[in-house]
């Protein structure tokens, strides 16, 4: 006799396959899959709806996390069958998994992944740190691993990735969803790949001036780094074989002033990866490859078939309407192991449904994503992102591609901001950045300026910040 857990799992994934069109090829010189990609609003609320049918269910089932949250805020899996549902049941966010990780070591219960299914089926482990350094691991199986391929090959396709290309990974094969998510790409695309894992900066820049990459992929800051490098060995990134850069794990088409010194730096285009674990294992958001009027935000499509997509209030969590500014929310509808419902991944930005000039019809956000709600710097009671501290110091001619702020309280209980930044001039130009940070985040700071090349170089994830307060 099949239980209720066995028989909503095998319903989701009946669900799931049932919208897995185009897999293994691009149905068109342009979309990867135009069923989906340039679907009717009309047609993507109806995928979301039924997933959401299957999917609620599914959860309650396999979830004791969720399986308590449903009960907690008495609500039954039927509750939720529609996106108009979704208000009904309170965002999830970081500090409820942390809390379930401790209290259910060592995978915790917000997974729908169990023992036997990895025995059976398990693909490959990935975590996911929050503040307090409380990991939050997430097990995730070959099914996940088909659909994460055929997602992030949908993406890239967008970016304008092709036959001829050849992508550099130019970053550790750790469990961070990022590189591993376009490696499986790049297989399903069938598209060669340079493992650049364990390699010094000078090692890489061999690579791409013997190999000929037409692609790299890593973070903004050591897209910098490594042109630096390169500059410095007598060699000019902007000569290279080099086309694109695709990066991720830090904001980047978000602030214009890195975006375009990277640009300039390569005189290649950024094409940016943007998501989270615990709503993978496959893309969030990418860019595509049409081009920006003058003028335009930056806008970075997210995919409705696979996730839904929502912001809410900071304050309140409530639902708002399209169009206005607030914290991202996913529900991942496509993942055996990690169906996150109303999961808040916490990144601010603005939605709009209006098709792109690509073809693409799918939800897309404004501006990108400038700050995360976690990364937020709160001084004196005024609030700003590190992202709008890097956008001034990189607007100042000159200045070093690194930079760090540091928070602390001075003798007289006042907690005050110095950023650390970099510059030929030094001291002359002082109060330039000074300046610069004040008009933009609306505080005065210290800054420090160093000689070129004193501030650490940074390797992959940058960590900007190093908050003292409160500290003897």
């Amino acid at each position: 006799m099949i239980d209720r857990a066995d028989e909503t799992r095998a319903t989701w994934l009946a669900t799931l396959k049932r919208f897995h069109h185009d897999p293994k090829q691009p149905a068109s010189a342009a979309i990867w899959s135009p069923r989906l990609d340039a679907a009717s609003r009309d047609e993507l609320i109806a995928i979301q709806n039924e997933k959401l049918t299957a999917l609620t269910p599914f959860l309650y089932e396999n979830s004791p996390f969720y399986r308590r949250r449903f009960d907690r805020f008495g609500l039954a899996p039927t509750d939720i069958a529609t996106v108009d549902d979704l208000a009904k049941f309170p965002p999830v966010d970081k500090a409820e998994m942390m809390a379930d990780a401790l209290d259910h070591q060592p995978y915790g219960t917000y997974s729908t992944m169990t023992d036997a299914v990895w025995a059976e089926r398990g693909w490959m482990m990935f975590s996911s740190s929050g503040s307090t350094g409380v990991p939050r691991v997430f097990r995730y199986s070959h099914i996940d691993r088909e659909y994460w391929s055929w997602a992030n090959a949908r993406a890239c396709y967008a970016m304008g990735f092709r036959k001829g290309d050849t992508v550099f990974m130019m970053t550790g094969y750790g469990p961070h969803v990022f590189a591993w998510g376009v490696q499986y790409a790049m297989e399903t695309m069938r598209l060669p790949t340079i493992p650049g894992g364990g390699m010094d900066a000078k090692a890489r820049v061999g690579i791409i001036n013997r190999f000929k990459p037409t692609i790299l992929l890593c973070t903004p800051s050591y897209a910098l780094h490594l042109g630096r490098v390169m500059q410095e060995m007598g060699l000019d990134p902007a000569a290279s074989s080099v086309h694109s850069l695709l990066l991720g794990g830090e904001p980047v088409l978000s602030i214009a002033t890195t975006h375009q010194r990277i640009e300039k730096l390569w005189g290649a285009r950024v094409v940016e990866f943007y998501g989270c674990t615990e709503a993978s294992p496959h893309v969030g958001g990418y860019s595509c490859d049409a081009p920006r009027p003058d003028g335009q935000p930056v806008a970075t499509h997210l995919m409705e078939d696979i996730q839904i997509w929502e912001t809410v209030d900071p304050e309140s969590k409530a639902t708002q309407r399209t169009g206005e500014r607030g914290l991202t929310v996913c529900t991942n509808l496509m993942s055996e192991s990690s169906p996150q419902l109303r999961f808040l991944v916490g990144d601010y930005t603005t939605l709009d449904t209006a098709p792109c000039s690509c073809g693409r019809t799918h939800v897309r956000a404004i501006g990108s994503f400038a700050g995360r709600a976690d990364d937020l710097i709160n001084l004196r009671g005024i609030k700003m992102f590190p992202a709008q501290v890097e956008d001034a110091v990189r607007a100042i001619p000159g200045s070093g591609d690194e930079f760090e702020i540091v928070l602390a309280t001075d003798s007289g209980g006042l907690d005050v901001m110095t950023v650390r930044c970099e510059h030929p001039d030094g001291a002359a130009r002082q109060q330039v950045f000074a300046d610069e940070i004040r008009t933009r985040c609306e505080v005065r700071v210290t800054v420090e300026v160093l000689t070129p090349g004193t501030l650490p170089k940074t390797e992959f994830k940058a960590k900007r910040v190093r908050d003292l307060r409160g500290r003897g």
